[in-house]
């Protein structure tokens, strides 16, 4: 399939100018990280997606610890350009499992953080919760999309982790940055480039039904 294809180019460092994010059967779009702005812009709010490949985590303490080197101009300890940044902090896995519950921590956390890593390159993030405009502005002007997982459903999610290792930062525990292998990761697109916002337009379309006239 074509969005198989286009995502082994990307890995090998062949460039492509054209959408690679594919509808499957049964309409969710299948999503193959690294994302280049042509895949950004096939994506819309409410979009079911399902995401094969490589995500990295991270919270707060190791946003703090990136946005300084962001703003001295330094190396960061990953390279997020077309990555995916998840905000989570696993629990420690039972025997035999990859991981332990990695449920969704709220995105507005990482609010004052995000602009920045999406202006270096970074093309999603993972979480829960809404948005600040100016993440919102920032995912217009550097082409980014807002994923959002399912709260409390950690435990599910983690059947979807298929490898997992500590790449930066191992001394902040549960919130040190982990990469990530995942298969057929569920999420749903909150916010897109075009300024799409899956929860404003909810509540716009409840409104409106609320205020229809009774039949």
């Amino acid at each position: 399939m074509i969005h198989v294809l286009c995502g082994w180019t990307r890995h090998h460092g062949l460039r492509h100018s054209h959408p690679v994010i594919n509808a499957a059967p049964d309409g969710i779009k299948e999503v193959i990280p690294p994302l280049s702005d042509a895949d950004i812009e096939a994506l819309k709010a409410g979009d079911r997606v399902r995401i094969t490949g490589v995500l990295y985590t991270a919270r707060d303490a190791a946003h703090g610890r990136l946005f300084p080197l962001i703003e001295r101009g330094e190396r960061l300890p990953i390279d997020v350009k077309g990555q995916i940044i998840y905000y989570t902090g696993p629990s420690p896995a039972r025997p035999g499992d990859v991981v332990g519950s990695i449920g969704p921590t709220t995105g507005g956390r990482m609010d004052k953080y995000t602009p920045a890593l999406l202006k270096i390159g970074l093309k999603a993030t993972i979480g829960k919760g809404a948005r600040s405009q100016p993440v919102k502005d920032a995912l217009r002007q550097y082409k980014g999309v807002y994923f959002g997982a399912i709260g409390g459903a950690g435990a599910v999610l983690s059947r979807f982790v298929k490898k997992l290792e500590v790449v930066a930062y191992e001394d902040l525990g549960t919130e040190a940055i982990r990469r990530l292998e995942v298969e057929s990761f569920p999420v749903i697109v909150i916010n897109d480039c075009r300024g799409g916002d899956l929860y404003e337009d909810g509540m716009k379309a409840y409104a409106r039904e609320g205020s229809s006239p009774a039949q």
